[in-house]
């Protein structure tokens, strides 16, 4: 590859399921200032059939049509695969991360990474033994937005020195009424908004309030509640209190209530103003909105920044693997290793607080 080419990855899509549609349809997209090239070289699904159905929909309009394979492992074992993407169940993630390690693949795997931290750092001791890149998939950490709107904070000083920020991420699941295989009712596969989608706003807190991310692995001090239904996390809210900088974050998750597809997803509080960020969930920001300290009656005029998402975002994550790996690298520059285990960690303090056990726990 000379200086002026992009590189290119070759993909194995592990699972045909919502995310893995989401994250294939933003691969095959067409891009003027594509950063690699993507191709979706395997899809690995329960059956042929599924497998097949998945690729004529999303995949319908390449040159090159992806194999199918009837197995996971028989896409681990191919050849032609440069790195796997894993979006199974996070109840999976840890035995589907070891097999493909095992066959000698690299590794872009979904969010939450693994159950626990416990379980990461097997993944990642496994990975650096066998010499391959893996990497968790928190897409929402690769955004373009995110970086400028931590220059904003950080380098600007935009709004003072940042104090305080809260996030908020709600769906409806009918929890009661689900079965027990499925995976949002399932113990076992590690059922609960926690780690569906509380990592979300949990991201949120920790990409706003610490100027170093990915820095120093150190844990904020955690107060944390839950509540359950048939025995299932449905609400969870914490608070996280840096001790050295007094920075705090309100953050909290339910799978009990629904609100409008438009909303403020996250609130920056500093000195002199905050920010406003805007999208139809935490994990889906469209925008930010800058205003000056807010000391009258009315609401201050803001400067608002809008991102023209592609698709659903996931190009931005996927760009910065395949520059990974054609650089050599073994872990993400956004997502490194002790990253993934300090939320983790995070998380692990949150549910030993709130009351959720796993069994792997």
């Amino acid at each position: 590859m000379t200086a002026n080419e992009i590189p290119t990855c070759r993909w194995g899509i592990i699972t045909t399921g919502l995310i893995s549609s989401w994250f294939v349809a933003d691969l095959v997209m067409q891009r003027s200032d594509a950063k690699a090239n993507h191709v979706i070289q395997a899809i690995g699904s329960s059956s042929l059939e599924k497998g097949r159905d998945f690729a004529a929909k999303y995949v319908k309009d390449v040159s090159t049509q992806p194999t199918i394979h009837a197995s996971y492992e028989e896409v681990y074992n191919d050849p032609s695969v440069d790195c796997v993407y894993i979006g199974s169940p996070h109840g999976f993630h840890k035995r589907d991360c070891l097999a493909a390690i095992k066959a000698g693949k690299n590794i872009l795997c979904e969010k939450a990474f693994t159950i626990n931290a416990k379980e990461a750092k097997e993944v990642f001791e496994a990975a650096k033994e066998k010499g391959v890149y893996v990497a968790e998939a928190m897409w929402l950490r690769h955004r373009p937005m995110v970086a400028d709107l931590r220059k904003l904070l950080y380098e600007d000083k935009a709004i003072g020195e940042v104090f305080r920020t809260s996030s908020d991420f709600q769906m409806y699941l009918d929890i009661a009424g689900l079965p027990s295989t499925s995976r949002y009712k399932d113990i076992n596969l590690g059922a609960g908004s926690l780690l569906d989608i509380g990592i979300y706003p949990l991201t949120w807190a920790i990409l706003t309030l610490e100027p170093d991310t990915p820095g120093p692995r150190e844990l904020p001090t955690i107060k944390a509640a839950q509540s359950f239904v048939d025995g299932i996390e449905v609400t969870t809210s914490l608070i996280l209190h840096h001790g050295v900088s007094g920075r705090q974050a309100v953050v909290t998750s339910t799978t009990e209530r629904k609100d409008g597809p438009m909303k403020i997803i996250a609130t920056i509080d500093g000195t002199n103003g905050f920010v406003e960020v805007e999208g139809a969930a935490p994990s889906h920001p469209k925008s930010f909105t800058v205003y000056p300290k807010w000391t009258g009656e009315k609401k201050p005029e803001g400067k608002k920044y809008d991102y023209d998402r592609p698709q659903q975002g996931f190009i931005y994550e996927a760009d910065n693997t395949a520059l990974d790996l054609a650089a050599g690298r073994k872990e993400s520059t956004i997502m490194p290793w002790s990253e993934t285990i300090r939320v983790l960690e995070i998380m692990d303090e949150i549910r030993r607080q709130g009351g959720t056990k796993y069994p792997v726990d």
